[in-house]
């Protein structure tokens, strides 16, 4: 009997309409289009508007979009995962709620955070769960509404961020394509360099911090950018070592989109070409846990069954790994 791996074999996505462009970002905080583009890569992001509208929105639209291209029976889905950093809210959760709207009646649901790795922590756990033999059909999202917690006023900030989310459905294979090994890590002292420090039980929310805006995100951009190249980098070219691949081995890059200059870094030190690098950081910004899946929702056109993609990422926490997987499905 063939050993059983876990592979990706439909694709979903979802953004909203609209657009947070640079120039105008211009009228709100002190920046410029030069400014962002040449610093991060981003040109524009995705911001969800609507009133009471919330991650999971998000959320069902990718998981929608997933299940009318593949043509799949939600009641088939046996688990839904929804990775994100920014949940519905705090007592009650988004997965569940997500598999109920998209009629997945028959799975099981639970939230996975570890900020901008999330999706990729998601990956090692669908694949797990479809590994052990137990589960066949697993839908993993990647769905943020950063725009959420981001304080417009603050340019560190407010520049980077954009909402949007992503899903994969895993199955098993018999053919030795999906994941075939990972390195995940995380490191604790990072946390006070990346946070939303208040809404969570250390430092619940009052009328003060509210009104101070101590409810925002707080992000140490030089110590985050440098842990970010550092770590991202070193993860890829390990799992590239590990498992005896060279740059020519390799078909993508698909590695968390939270500055050009970051993935431009992870590249290099794994001495792949450009041409190999997926990115769309220019159109959404940083989508945290929604990165991961929009690269392949937007690239799935170009994968071939086979293809040795290696992902990386980085989050808060510090949270970061790298996976290397193979594709298993011409589009």
């Amino acid at each position: 009997m063939s050993k059983i791996t876990a592979a990706i074999t439909a694709v979903g996505g979802y953004v909203p309409d609209f657009v947070l462009s640079n120039k105008v970002l211009e009228t709100m905080v002190e920046t410029n289009d030069e400014w962002i583009t040449s610093r991060t890569g981003i040109k524009e992001r995705r911001i969800l508007k609507d009133e009471g509208k919330g991650t999971s929105f998000l959320a069902i639209k990718a998981a929608e979009d997933l299940i009318q291209k593949k043509g799949l029976d939600p009641k088939e889905i046996e688990l839904v995962i929804v990775c994100t950093a920014t949940p519905d809210m705090k007592a009650a959760s988004t997965a569940a709620y997500t598999a109920t709207q998209i009629g997945a009646v028959n799975a099981f649901s639970y939230d996975l955070e570890a900020a901008c790795s999330s999706f990729l922590f998601g990956m090692s756990t669908a694949s797990a769960y479809i590994e052990s033999g137990r589960y066949k059909k697993i839908l993993l999202i990647g769905a943020d509404k950063n725009s959420s917690f981001i304080n417009y006023k603050d340019r560190a900030t407010c520049i980077i961020f954009g909402d949007g989310a992503g899903a994969v459905l895993f199955e098993p294979n018999e053919e030795g394509l999906g994941l075939q090994d990972e390195l995940l890590r995380s490191n604790g002292e990072g946390r006070e360099f990346l946070q939303a420090t208040y809404g969570g039980s250390s430092y619940p929310i009052n009328a003060d911090t509210y009104n101070e805006g101590k409810h925002y995100v707080f992000q140490d951009g030089k110590t985050v950018f440098k842990n970010a190249v550092f770590n991202m980098a070193d993860v890829a070219e390990k799992i590239l070592k590990r498992n005896n691949l060279t740059n020519d081995d390799v078909a993508w890059l698909a590695a968390h989109q939270a500055n050009k200059r970051i993935i431009d870094a992870t590249a290099n030190r794994i001495d792949l070409d450009k041409k190999k690098v997926m990115m769309n950081i220019q159109k959404y910004g940083n989508t945290t846990s929604a990165t991961l899946p929009l690269l392949l929702f937007d690239y799935e056109s170009q994968l071939k069954k086979g293809d040795n993609i290696v992902f990386a990422a980085f989050g808060g926490g510090f949270t970061w790994g790298s996976i290397y997987f193979k594709w298993a499905y011409n589009s």
